[in-house]
Protein backbone atom coordinates (compact mmCIF):
# COMPACT_ATOMS: atom_id res chain seq x y z
CA UNK A 1 0.00 0.00 0.00
CA UNK A 2 3.14 1.88 0.91
CA UNK A 3 4.60 1.83 -2.51
CA UNK A 4 1.54 2.44 -4.47
CA UNK A 5 0.86 5.87 -2.22
CA UNK A 6 4.77 7.30 -2.87
CA UNK A 7 3.90 6.53 -6.83
CA UNK A 8 0.36 8.10 -6.50
CA UNK A 9 1.51 12.02 -6.99
CA UNK A 10 3.88 11.30 -9.75
CA UNK A 11 1.51 9.22 -11.59
CA UNK A 12 -1.63 11.49 -11.44
CA UNK A 13 0.81 14.65 -12.74
CA UNK A 14 2.17 12.31 -15.80
CA UNK A 15 -1.63 11.58 -16.88
CA UNK A 16 -2.89 14.99 -16.33
CA UNK A 17 0.69 16.40 -17.88
CA UNK A 18 -0.51 13.62 -21.29
CA UNK A 19 -4.23 14.96 -21.14
CA UNK A 20 -3.55 18.47 -20.36
CA UNK A 21 -0.20 20.52 -20.02
CA UNK A 22 2.36 20.95 -17.34
CA UNK A 23 0.08 23.42 -15.53
CA UNK A 24 -2.76 21.58 -15.15
CA UNK A 25 0.02 18.68 -14.07
CA UNK A 26 1.48 20.84 -11.38
CA UNK A 27 -2.15 21.95 -10.03
CA UNK A 28 -2.91 17.83 -9.78
CA UNK A 29 0.55 17.09 -8.18
CA UNK A 30 0.01 19.70 -5.53
CA UNK A 31 -3.55 18.06 -4.99
CA UNK A 32 -1.95 14.84 -4.94
CA UNK A 33 0.90 15.06 -2.83
CA UNK A 34 -1.59 17.35 -0.32
CA UNK A 35 -4.15 14.03 -0.35
CA UNK A 36 -0.78 11.85 0.07
CA UNK A 37 0.22 13.71 3.21
CA UNK A 38 -2.92 13.44 4.74
CA UNK A 39 -3.14 9.75 4.17
CA UNK A 40 -0.03 9.07 5.46
CA UNK A 41 -0.65 11.35 8.18
CA UNK A 42 -3.90 9.50 9.21
CA UNK A 43 -2.40 6.15 9.14
CA UNK A 44 0.64 6.74 10.90
CA UNK A 45 -0.28 9.66 13.20
CA UNK A 46 2.83 11.70 11.91
CA UNK A 47 4.80 12.83 9.29
CA UNK A 48 8.37 11.92 8.39
CA UNK A 49 10.79 15.14 7.45
CA UNK A 50 11.11 13.72 3.90
CA UNK A 51 6.97 14.11 3.73
CA UNK A 52 6.82 17.68 4.81
CA UNK A 53 9.94 18.76 3.11
CA UNK A 54 8.28 17.34 0.21
CA UNK A 55 5.03 18.87 0.62
CA UNK A 56 5.96 22.35 1.14
CA UNK A 57 8.63 21.93 -1.96
CA UNK A 58 5.52 20.91 -4.32
CA UNK A 59 3.25 23.45 -2.75
CA UNK A 60 6.13 26.02 -3.35
CA UNK A 61 7.31 25.64 -6.11
CA UNK A 62 3.61 24.52 -7.83
CA UNK A 63 2.63 28.06 -6.75
CA UNK A 64 5.24 29.46 -8.62
CA UNK A 65 4.61 27.97 -11.44
CA UNK A 66 1.28 28.40 -11.76
CA UNK A 67 1.39 31.96 -10.20
CA UNK A 68 4.36 32.86 -12.43
CA UNK A 69 3.05 30.79 -15.41
CA UNK A 70 6.86 29.07 -15.99
CA UNK A 71 7.58 25.61 -15.96
CA UNK A 72 10.81 26.11 -15.07
CA UNK A 73 10.01 25.99 -10.81
CA UNK A 74 8.32 22.93 -11.14
CA UNK A 75 10.70 21.00 -13.31
CA UNK A 76 14.00 22.34 -10.32
CA UNK A 77 12.12 21.49 -7.63
CA UNK A 78 13.03 17.85 -7.68
CA UNK A 79 17.06 19.30 -8.30
CA UNK A 80 16.48 21.47 -5.13
CA UNK A 81 15.33 19.17 -3.17
CA UNK A 82 17.85 16.16 -3.98
CA UNK A 83 20.72 18.80 -3.45
CA UNK A 84 19.29 19.91 -0.22
CA UNK A 85 18.97 15.94 1.36
CA UNK A 86 22.82 15.91 -0.46
CA UNK A 87 24.53 19.07 1.62
CA UNK A 88 22.19 17.96 4.92
CA UNK A 89 23.72 14.50 4.71
CA UNK A 90 27.38 16.08 4.25
CA UNK A 91 27.12 18.59 6.92
CA UNK A 92 25.63 16.51 9.34
CA UNK A 93 28.31 13.88 8.69
CA UNK A 94 31.23 16.33 7.84
CA UNK A 95 30.61 19.08 10.34
CA UNK A 96 28.23 17.87 12.91
CA UNK A 97 29.50 14.99 13.31
CA UNK A 98 26.31 13.04 12.75
CA UNK A 99 24.34 10.39 11.09
CA UNK A 100 21.74 11.77 9.59
CA UNK A 101 20.33 8.61 8.51
CA UNK A 102 21.40 6.56 11.63
CA UNK A 103 19.11 9.37 13.40
CA UNK A 104 16.47 8.83 11.19
CA UNK A 105 16.47 5.26 11.22
CA UNK A 106 18.34 4.38 14.27
CA UNK A 107 15.42 2.95 15.90
CA UNK A 108 13.69 1.18 13.27
CA UNK A 109 17.53 -0.80 12.11
CA UNK A 110 20.25 -2.04 14.24
CA UNK A 111 23.33 -1.74 12.24
CA UNK A 112 27.13 -1.82 12.43
CA UNK A 113 29.05 2.01 12.49
CA UNK A 114 31.01 1.53 9.52
CA UNK A 115 27.52 0.59 8.07
CA UNK A 116 26.20 3.54 8.64
CA UNK A 117 28.68 4.96 7.75
CA UNK A 118 28.77 3.50 4.06
CA UNK A 119 24.88 4.28 3.46
CA UNK A 120 25.40 7.92 4.58
CA UNK A 121 28.14 7.94 1.94
CA UNK A 122 26.12 5.90 -0.97
CA UNK A 123 22.85 8.23 -0.11
CA UNK A 124 25.11 11.34 -0.69
CA UNK A 125 26.55 10.41 -3.85
CA UNK A 126 22.87 8.65 -5.08
CA UNK A 127 21.28 12.54 -4.24
CA UNK A 128 24.03 14.49 -5.88
CA UNK A 129 23.40 12.06 -9.43
CA UNK A 130 19.80 12.50 -9.07
CA UNK A 131 19.70 16.27 -8.59
CA UNK A 132 22.74 16.09 -11.50
CA UNK A 133 20.70 14.09 -14.14
CA UNK A 134 17.42 16.40 -13.59
CA UNK A 135 19.20 19.61 -14.01
CA UNK A 136 20.79 18.17 -16.92
CA UNK A 137 17.47 17.04 -18.30
CA UNK A 138 15.33 20.01 -16.95
CA UNK A 139 18.23 22.35 -19.10
CA UNK A 140 18.80 20.81 -22.19
CA UNK A 141 15.54 18.72 -23.00
CA UNK A 142 11.60 19.62 -23.52
CA UNK A 143 8.94 19.38 -21.14
CA UNK A 144 7.57 16.70 -22.77
CA UNK A 145 11.11 14.73 -22.40
CA UNK A 146 11.26 15.97 -18.76
CA UNK A 147 8.11 14.98 -17.91
CA UNK A 148 8.28 11.32 -19.12
CA UNK A 149 11.73 11.38 -17.32
CA UNK A 150 9.72 12.08 -13.87
CA UNK A 151 8.11 8.85 -14.55
CA UNK A 152 10.57 6.45 -16.06
CA UNK A 153 13.44 7.88 -14.53
CA UNK A 154 11.71 6.54 -11.16
CA UNK A 155 13.95 3.32 -12.19
CA UNK A 156 17.28 5.19 -10.60
CA UNK A 157 15.39 4.95 -7.22
CA UNK A 158 13.95 1.43 -6.90
CA UNK A 159 16.65 0.16 -8.16
CA UNK A 160 18.72 2.65 -5.74
CA UNK A 161 16.45 1.38 -2.70
CA UNK A 162 16.56 -2.27 -3.63
CA UNK A 163 20.76 -2.48 -4.01
CA UNK A 164 20.60 -0.78 -0.47
CA UNK A 165 18.43 -3.35 0.63
CA UNK A 166 20.48 -6.24 -0.22
CA UNK A 167 23.70 -4.38 1.40
CA UNK A 168 22.05 -3.84 4.80
CA UNK A 169 19.76 -7.60 4.45
CA UNK A 170 23.13 -9.23 5.71
CA UNK A 171 23.30 -7.50 8.90
CA UNK A 172 20.32 -7.43 9.90
CA UNK A 173 19.39 -10.42 12.61
CA UNK A 174 17.82 -13.48 11.28
CA UNK A 175 14.52 -14.80 12.08
CA UNK A 176 13.81 -18.37 12.38
CA UNK A 177 10.46 -20.01 13.10
CA UNK A 178 11.90 -20.74 16.63
CA UNK A 179 11.93 -16.86 17.09
CA UNK A 180 8.46 -15.80 17.26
Amino acid sequence: MKFILDFFPILLFFGAYKMADIYTATAVLMGATVLQTAIIYKMDGKLQTMHKITLVLVLGFGALTLGLHDERFIKWKPTLLYSGLAIALAVSHGFLKKNFLHMLLGQQLQLPHAVWHRLNLSWMLYCVFMAAINAYVATYFSTEDWVNFKLWGYVFPVVFILAQGLYISRYLPKEGPDKE
